[in-house]
């Protein structure tokens, strides 16, 4: 394991209940990085996503998908603690299994572009060898401070 929960919370904004990534195995430095997330029946949206036939959401497990490639982009950048990642688009996603309480998704991210602010990265997402989801992300890096100025002038 290269990078472990805490680890993780050093580079990611995202805690509790919304880190979707638990473990970091492999990066190739601004080309690939491989993540896992436990995925466990105590976590509050299988309250409801269905009772008495736990399914973790799609859109969770794609942001377990943009956490994952947000650690491989964030860690090149010096300044990260100020920036953000959004994203802005999401190409072709499709799930192809289900994902259960009890399985380990394994996250695999690529960069296929990144020019300056704005990034594409492909990601698959498997559960012991089978492909559960796949699809390709955009996102943009944003300045904190710019962010919060404009979330202060919409008030």
């Amino acid at each position: 394991m290269i990078l472990d929960a805490v680890g993780i919370q050093k580079i990611l904004p995202h805690r509790y209940p919304f880190l979707m990534v638990d473990a970091i195995l492999e990066i190739d430095r601004l080309k690939r990085i491989v993540g896992v997330k436990n995925v466990t029946i105590n976590e509050s949206h299988f309250q409801g996503h269905f009772p008495g036939a736990p399914v973790m959401p799609g859109v969770l497990i794609i942001e377990s998908m943009a956490q994952t490639g947000g650690l491989l982009l964030l860690q090149e950048v010096p300044d990260r603690e100020k920036k953000l990642l959004y994203f802005v688009a999401v190409d072709g996603a499709r799930f192809r299994r289900p994902v259960v309480p009890g399985d380990q998704l394994r996250v695999e991210m690529k960069v296929l572009s990144w020019r300056g602010d704005f990034c594409k990265l492909e990601g698959k997402a498997t559960v012991n060898g089978q492909l559960a989801a796949e699809a390709t992300l955009m996102c943009k890096m944003v300045d904190r401070e710019v962010v919060a100025k404009a979330e202060k002038s919409a008030k």
